[in-house]
């Protein structure tokens, strides 16, 4: 049975249809791994009855030959998508309780799709973070060991370090995340699995608890790039419900992976080598360079000038977007209650105790930013910025096909590491911040070890909606990378 979670989703989905197993026995296989795995704290609630139930009826659909896309294969779900009749936390105190009557899209297209739900995935609280180390029930530990200091916890990256962590661990063989400045991109290089920030618009944000309305995007996680383009697949599409949700027709992402890359251009942004930078990320790259040239396509450097204001753009816009979006917390409607002897009172109470650290940080930064005198000083100024950084993506575009840099300045750290200063803690997200203020779509794939055997990750960033292009270079990269390795004890 534990060889039925070394399984691709793609591996899956042939032998599935082949009658090698049941969607039942590979459930089983994973409610076992999850079993198993349970110290690295990767998902906040497990819904075994809700999975074998669903197994159940993939089988009998699969036996009837109406089989889906993603018929009985086990996902995990952040807990930052609305399930109906499962409890939703957002990982924040806030929200105990809350048990919405409703599935947000992308979870019911994976419904849709025969898609298994294995349980609700850990995340920094309201996907603020980017070490997994912010949620109300515990930190997530990486999979992943260094080779130096084995005994010492590694972090799995955030926000979405339950997702990549359950993927990496063999719990899941896909999961959702959201990404709002790398919370998909980021994990994913630290837990050594692929990952895709798709254009913003692609996937509805209906029922997915919101941060930073402007930037949320979600995407899917999993161990190969055929993985991600299959659940992407499934997961996108228009959605009258959201506004922002782009009326466009969904193509069919796998079909994209042609391995043929012949004649593309590769823009090398020569921002994207601050100080700081690991050799390790950086050989890395120099490497991922190498493998395209020798498929066939052509490197050539582009400059994005303002891509040393994106961090700081970021931390003005997202909180801002954060500290609207979090007032509807109060304890009034929902989720957590303090009485106190005023409504004025209550409010206070209730989100002093509510909200974590992180997220407190978040909104008082984002209500200043919001404030009367300095408004147009910071929000206004961090758009107008915002549309510059977008405009140097486009200018790129025009000579370019598809864009590689690394995806986070180094390695998975250990816990505890960078706790005391927000700020180094924020530099995490250094490459993928650009890409999310643009709205452009960016994946992360693992393409090498460091010396101490931990995995890193390159990133590759494409035009609006132009994802068909970004999984076939990554898919080239991923042949020549030839990742193979695991976690100790997978």
């Amino acid at each position: 049975m534990t060889e039925l979670t070394k399984l691709t989703i793609a591996e899956a989905t042939t032998k599935l249809a082949q009658g090698e197993f049941t969607a039942v026995e590979l459930t089983q296989a994973h409610l076992a791994a999850m079993e198993a795995k349970r110290h690295l704290n990767a998902f906040i609630t497990e819904t075994p009855e809700l999975a074998l139930e669903e197994a159940k009826a993939s089988d009998a659909r699969r036996k009837a030959g109406q089989a889906g896309a993603l018929d009985g294969i086990p996902l995990g779900i952040k807990d930052l998508f609305c399930t109906k009749g499962v409890r939703t936390t957002a990982a924040s105190h806030i929200l105990d309780g809350f048990v919405p009557q409703y599935e947000s899209t992308v979870s019911q297209n994976l419904k849709n799709a025969g898609a298994v739900t294995l349980g609700k995935l850990n995340l920094d609280e309201f996907a603020m973070g980017s070490a997994n180390i912010t949620s109300y029930h515990g930190n997530v530990e990486n999979p992943w060991k260094s080779k130096s200091d084995p005994a010492k916890k590694l972090v799995p990256g955030g926000s979405s370090g339950g997702s990549a962590a359950a993927v990496a661990a063999r719990m899941a063989m896909g999961a959702t995340g959201t990404d709002t400045g790398g919370s998909i991109r980021q994990p994913a290089a630290f837990c050594g699995i692929t990952g895709i920030k798709p254009t913003y618009g692609r996937c509805s944000r209906w029922g997915v608890v919101a941060f930073a309305s402007s930037l949320d995007q979600a995407g899917p996680m999993a161990r190969t790039v055929e993985d991600c383009a299959i659940m992407l697949g499934a997961m996108a599409g228009h959605d009258a419900k959201d506004s922002t949700s782009a009326p466009m027709a969904v193509p069919n992402f796998a079909a994209a992976l042609t391995g043929d890359i012949r004649g593309l251009k590769v823009g090398i942004p020569k921002e994207y080598r601050p100080e700081g930078l690991s050799d390790e990320v950086n050989k890395v790259w120099e490497q991922g360079i190498e493998w395209l040239k020798a498929a066939g396509a052509t490197p050539v450097e582009i400059t994005l000038p303002h891509t040393k204001y994106a961090l700081p753009t970021y931390y003005i816009v997202a909180p801002a977007e954060a500290s609207s979006n979090l007032a509807r917390y109060d304890g009034v409607r929902f989720g957590l209650r303090v009485e106190g002897k005023t409504l004025d009172d209550m409010y206070r109470k209730t989100r002093a105790a509510g909200f974590g650290t992180e997220v407190r940080r978040r909104i008082m930064i984002g209500t200043y930013v919001l404030s009367a005198g300095y408004y147009d000083a910071y929000y206004t100024k961090a758009q107008k910025v915002r549309r510059l950084i977008a405009e140097d993506f486009t200018k790129a575009f025009l000579t370019v096909d598809v864009i590689l840099t690394p995806t986070a300045p180094s390695a998975a750290f250990g816990m505890g590491d960078n706790t005391d200063d927000p700020v180094t803690m924020w530099l995490n997200d250094v490459f993928t911040i650009p890409t999310s203020l643009a709205g452009l779509p960016g994946l992360s794939l693992p393409a090498g070890l460091s010396a101490d055997g931990l995995p890193l990750g390159l990133q590759l960033i494409g035009r609006p909606f132009d994802e068909e292009t970004v999984f076939k270079v990554a898919g080239v990269m991923e042949s020549a990378a030839g990742f193979t390795a695991v976690p100790e004890g997978v």
